[in-house]
């Protein structure tokens, strides 16, 4: 029954961490103004955002207890460059981009 928690929870996690990258990668294609901007700031900030997270979630809270995954290496793949490559995919193919929008005046 652990183990089944274990692998619910840790599934949950990458879903998360997958809307993370995701609201990152717009919010960094909305602030900056630059096009390399935002692809540098989603390729550096984005992983440290979602390292930190894993190991407030894996070791603070728990998440994933019962999973053997077989190494940390695995564990990093799973839970940083998995949900990174998911959420910028899909930002960049599935949203509209952010010159799309037109917004109303403000005066």
């Amino acid at each position: 029954m652990l183990a089944l928690f274990g692998f619910g929870s840790l599934l949950a996690l990458v879903a998360f961490h997958t809307f993370l990258a995701g609201v990152a990668t717009r919010f960094f294609r909305i602030q900056l103004s630059t096009s390399w901007g935002s692809v540098v700031y989603t390729l550096v900030l984005t992983p440290l955002l979602l390292l930190v997270s894993t190991i407030v979630f894996t070791g603070a809270l728990g998440v994933g207890t019962g999973i053997d995954v077989g190494s940390s290496t695995i564990l990093l793949a799973l839970l940083v460059a998995l949900p990174l490559a998911l959420g910028v995919a899909i930002d960049y193919l599935y949203v509209p981009s952010p010159d799309e929008y037109e917004l109303p005046d403000t005066r």
